[in-house]
Parts: C-alpha cells; structure tokens; sequence
C-alpha cells in the first residue's frame, strides 16, 4: 500500500515536496491555510533566480551543489523557464566587487566593455567590466507557483485552501510541515529575513537576463519577467516584519535600477512587495524529524533554488527511496 503523506503549506517547498512524493508513487494531499494560492507565500515577491554559481560567492558551498539540478528541473514543470545565464556588473570604482565572483564564482567568465554589451546591448558603454555565467537561469515565481499546482492536478493531489492544519484530526499518515516561517511555533529556531521587491514596467529598455549590480554596500539585481516587466530586489533584512515596504529601502532599490540605466528612472512603479523568508541559525535548509511530524525548512534566499533537491531528499527520507 502507497505511504499517505499530508504535505502542509503550498509555497514553492511544499508544492515541490508534494509533486517529487506524488511521482514516488505516495498518496499526497496539501494543506495551506490562505483561502487562494498565490499571494501567501514567500515566493511570490522571489526573485526566482536559478543561478547556483553566483550563491557561491557569498553562500555555503551546499547550497551551489543543491541548486544545481534545479534550471533542469524548473525547465520541466515550467517550459517558460529562460535558461540565459546571469550577468554580473559593476562600476569603474566598484571594480574589485567582481573579484571574488571571479575567484569563487565557479565557471563565471571575464568580460570587458565590449563583452558586457554584446550580452546586454542597453549596457553598451555603462560598464567597463562584468562577470558571466552562462549555464544560469531564471523563472517567473508567478507562473511557477501555479505550474507546479497544475502538475499536482494531473495526478490527483489535492490541494485544500483556508485550511488550518492544526484543527485536523490526525488521519495516521506521515505529515511533511513546509510551511516557512509559518512553521515558527513549531520550529523557535527559525528566523525570519525580509526581503522587498519593486516590479517596474519599462517599454524602453530591454534585459534579456538577470543582472547584479554591485557596489560597496551590496547588490541589487534586476530579473526581467517578459512584456516589459521587471523584478527589482536585493534587500535582506533580519526582521520578520511583514508591513509595507520602507521608504528607504525602496530608494535603495531605485538608485540601483539609476545605477544599472538611468533610463529605469522612467519605469512604471507597478508594485511594490515584501516576503518574509525563512532561515534557521546556519542558512542552510534542512530535513528533519520532531515530536512525530517531518520538517522541511530553512531555504532562506534559496527558495526555487533548493526546493527541488530538497523534495527529491523528502523522496529518499520518507519513501526510502530514490526521487
């Protein structure tokens, strides 16, 4: 008899979980407590950047090795997914910026000015020098989300909204809690760090990549979304306040999209978002067992990144088998 497996929350880690469980051959249902899809998860103000060897310049090596499945197996839910590298810029007197992306980047390439513009054709004499890795992709978070939804569809899982998962009786099958920094009570090790989005629309320009831009006090980086759509994030705060996005983090983010092309000046503002993402003492996502429930928390910056090693770790751990 297949292993029934209630899978709770239905961001990008449990819908991952549940879709590698399903395959498995496992009886899955999700839970998420939020009456729509969408809105309520951390993911849907991500970045949804797949880009494993940049993370390793500033992240632990695991999580470049975890996220180095996931432009493959993002591609196979999500056809949408651009596999068109990431470029990495700085300006003149950021220069030393790029070195360790260079040094620790794995596989990322020197570019001059000519190089930067021939990727990027609106950078064309904005940026002396750049780093580019070719192998990197990105993916919509928005049509993600509802991809992975629709695959769970196709072999019967249900997914129920408005459902709180503490008011089930226990139906004696395993329970998956996936639920992010909505685990907290469960999980006081968890942490929540804020991060703050601004989607510009811009019919002038057009990135076909994301791009980071550097400087001496971190990095903003721009993911287009296609129609002139474009994500601009890179914020990250130790706070678990969900409230509206702050006056200085928006300038922050502004002045960088300046920096980038001063033509963003002129984008629409079409939104503005905050995502709480959650994150235990180490940064780095893990997989465990407490008082009878199974775990699958901690993807920090790295949710799309990590989500679907993690759930092909949900696969080996609970099925005892490989995903």
């Amino acid at each position: 008899m297949s292993a029934r497996i209630r899978v709770l929350g239905a961001g990008v880690a449990g819908l991952a979980a549940a879709l590698e469980l399903a395959r498995a051959g496992a009886r899955v249902e999700v839970i998420e407590r939020s009456e729509a899809p969408g809105r309520q998860a951390a993911g849907w103000f991500a970045g949804g950047m797949l880009a494993p060897h940049c993370e390793r310049v500033h992240a632990k090596p695991l999580v470049a090795e975890l996220g180095r499945q996931a432009p493959d197996w993002w591609r196979a839910q999500v056809p949408a997914t651009v596999r068109a590298g990431t470029l990495v810029v700085a300006a003149p007197r950021d220069r030393a910026e790029l070195d360790p992306y260079l040094q620790r980047g794995d596989g990322g390439s020197a570019l001059d000015e000519a190089g930067v513009a021939a990727l990027e054709p609106e950078l064309a004499g904005r940026f002396r020098h750049g780093v580019f890795f070719a192998d990197e992709a990105h993916v919509d978070p928005r049509l993600a989300l509802p991809a992975l939804a629709e695959r769970l569809a196709e072999r019967d899982v249900a997914i129920r909204y408005g459902c709180d998962a503490d008011s089930l009786a226990d139906d004696g099958g395993i329970v998956l809690d996936c639920r992010g920094y909505g685990a907290r009570a469960a999980v006081p090790e968890l942490r929540g760090v804020r991060g703050e989005m601004l989607l510009l629309e811009s019919r002038e320009l057009h990135f076909s990549r994301p791009i980071r831009l550097l400087h001496a006090r971190g990095m903003v980086y721009l993911v287009p979304r296609g129609e002139g759509l474009y994500m601009l994030g890179g914020t990250a705060i130790e706070s678990d306040d969900a409230g509206p996005i702050r006056a200085r983090a928006a300038m922050e983010l502004l002045n960088g999209a300046w920096a980038l092309h001063p033509a963003l000046a002129e984008a629409r503002i079409v939104e503005l978002g905050v995502g709480i993402r959650p994150a235990l003492p180490d940064n780095l996502p893990r997989l465990w067992q407490r008082d009878g429930r199974w775990h699958l928390n901690g993807l920090f910056r790295h949710g799309f990144l990590l989500a679907p090693a993690m759930a092909k770790q949900a696969v080996a751990s609970l099925l005892g088998r490989e995903a």
